[in-house]
């Protein structure tokens, strides 16, 4: 199992790395390097081959003039037919020359044969000549217009024991001996490797002083990118205020105005959007206040009308449950309001206690009258330290919420992963359409838009997951491959340190709401237990008309009076443990 997680942490890893070797910065540093490497590549052999021809035609133009001139001076004074030792001796003079050139003289003798005279013989023979230069040169030519002499000088390049020659040749027009020139070209070769080594260091020197312009360029253009990626980092985590400093007229600079009137529009934005929403919660909350007075007289009543209902006029008996039971789910829906709206402000405290969580959800399920349909799988001793209360309200809305619209059987199963308390709530219904899932958890969203008049608020999930999140927990919706949904309640074993975070932000919140705080406890109701579902009055009133947790709105204990709850000491009267509400 290690071995398969650890994949896609490598895969990831890699992934981070090539994005890094392939940064903005790296492109560009490569760009500028690739297009001054094929600069100073393409110069550097342009300017090779330039000088070398330079160098190469030079050096062959003179050694072949200087060998046409001594080849005509120092033949004319030889005889028509010479002899050996005379054809010898005009090749050393030939060879005495400035261009440092061996020259080779070929000639018939007076009994028909030939003779060559060569100023190096141990170096330049006849076969060093390449016999294609040889036929150039013994080639005669009609003579015209355009050729004023049937024969002309030729020359070619070769390597001879890997130094490279000159070797030219020519026929003394007239009549005279052949000669032909062997040249070193070995000290114009070290020139141009040394040329070429130069230009090689000035390509790489040229490269260098790409990359760091390269480097700078990209750290000018950079800068201000990586300044705008902060800022919509930081606009992103909230900071509206944030804004970017703006130099210069170039397109960065249009591009920080740009982001600054955007930044500027959404704080306005934002402001308004906020302001809207805190007078609405301010609306709903101011409210929900407000029913409350009538909603206690009313309430009154209807408990009284409810003990009268065996002695009313059969007539008048239904008119009369109606009453009795909307006031309770009016009831309901003011104080999931005012539950909702302590979740918007901020003012819901933790009061933690060590649970045992099978006794919670046991409790839970008795005090609903829920025993016969819902089947508990939870280990005793399981102990928790979290808010009994809210608890008790996240229960009893997955429980009922399943109740209501899965089908019995409901199965709770309690276990411990680690350091976190997983319970699921599986029913045996339908299960939720794919396209319903995202929504569960939404306030005030029904699955069937063709019934909105139910008897839940659609805030009874909602209200569930605002308790989970306050414990640093979670809950997800899911459906069952056997089919039936599945709500899974992650909880920590111990949020102290997150009540602990929230104590401290408490005390540095300045202008907090007086009273703020678990513990604080309204009463409203008649007292002395005649609330709904409270004391013994109230578990009669409820073995009569159950009432299973109407969309399992239960966002303020509702119908609590259980063991669970009380011994916390914090239930109150009229059964609801408010917070914040002086």
């Amino acid at each position: 199992m290690s071995a398969v997680s650890e994949e896609p942490g490598r895969a990831r890893g890699w992934a981070a790395g090539l994005l890094r070797w392939f940064s903005l910065r790296l492109r560009l540093v490569l760009v500028f390097g690739l297009v001054a490497l094929t600069a100073a590549v393409s110069a550097s052999a342009i300017a090779y081959w330039l000088n070398r021809d330079a160098v190469l035609t030079r050096t062959q133009n003179a050694a072949l003039d200087e060998f046409r001139k001594s080849l005509k001076d120092d033949t004319d004074p030889l005889p028509s037919v010479p002899t050996c030792p005379e054809l010898r001796d005009a090749a050393t003079r030939m060879a005495d020359n400035t261009q440092k050139y061996e020259v080779l003289l070929i000639t018939r003798t007076r009994d028909g044969g030939s003779c060559s005279a060569a100023s190096d013989k141990d170096l330049f023979t006849l076969d060093v000549v390449p016999a294609s230069l040889r036929r150039a040169v013994d080639q005669k030519r009609s003579v015209d217009k355009g050729n004023a002499s049937p024969y002309h000088l030729y020359w070619q390049r070769i390597t001879l024991h890997g130094t490279p020659y000159l070797v030219g040749g020519a026929r003394v027009n007239g009549g005279g001996p052949t000669g032909y020139l062997l040249k070193s070209l070995d000290t114009e070769r070290q020139d141009l490797n040394s040329l070429a080594w130069s230009l090689g260091i000035a390509t790489a020197l040229a490269l260098i002083g790409a990359a760091l312009l390269a480097q700078a360029a990209a750290a000018t253009v950079l800068r201000p990118v990586r300044r705008l990626g902060e800022a919509a980092h930081r606009l992103g985590e909230g900071h509206l205020d944030t804004r970017l400093q703006v130099s210069g007229s170039d397109e960065l600079a249009n591009l920080s105005h740009t982001f600054n009137r955007a930044a500027e529009r959404l704080q306005k934005r934002v402001a308004e959007l906020s302001a809207r929403e805190a007078s609405s919660r301010r609306f709903v909350a101011d409210m929900s206040h407000e029913l409350r007075t009538p909603l206690t007289a009313i309430t009154a009543v209807t408990e009284v009308l409810e003990e009268e209902a065996d002695s009313l006029d059969p007539m008048i008996a239904p008119a009369v449950q109606l009453v009795v039971s909307e006031t309770r789910r009016l009831n309901d829906l003011v104080e999931n309001l005012m539950e909702v709206t302590r979740f918007d402000a901020g003012t819901a405290r933790l009061v933690l206690d060590d649970v045992d969580v099978a006794d919670q959800v046991t409790a839970c399920i008795d005090a609903r009258a829920w025993l016969d349909a819902v089947e508990l799988d939870a280990a005793r001793g399981i102990v928790a330290r979290l808010d009994p209360r809210r608890l008790d309200v996240i229960l009893a809305n997955l429980i009922g919420n399943a109740l209501k619209h899965g089908g019995s059987p409901v199965r709770v199963s309690v276990r411990t992963e680690g350091d976190e308390l997983l319970v699921k709530v599986r029913d045996h219904g339908p299960g939720i359409p794919e396209d319903v899932l995202p929504h569960v958890f939404d306030r005030f969203y029904k699955a069937s838009a063709s019934r909105p008049r139910s008897e839940g608020s659609g805030l009874g999930l909602s209200i569930a997951m605002e308790n989970a999140h306050i414990h640093g927990g979670d809950i997800s919706a899911a459906n069952s491959p056997d089919g039936g949904a599945v709500f899974t309640l992650r909880l920590p074993m111990d949020a102290s340190p997150i009540a602990s975070d929230q104590a401290a932000d408490e005390r540095d919140r300045e202008g907090a709401v007086e009273g703020d705080g678990a513990g604080t406890v309204p009463r409203q109701g008649k007292g002395k237990g005649k609330g709904r579902g409270r004391g013994a009055a109230g578990k009669a009133a409820r073995a009569k008309h159950p009432d299973p947790a109407p969309d399992a709105d239960t966002g303020t204990d509702t119908g609590t009076g259980t063991d669970a709850v009380e011994n916390t000491g914090r239930s109150t009267a009229g059964g609801r443990n408010e917070e914040g509400r002086p």
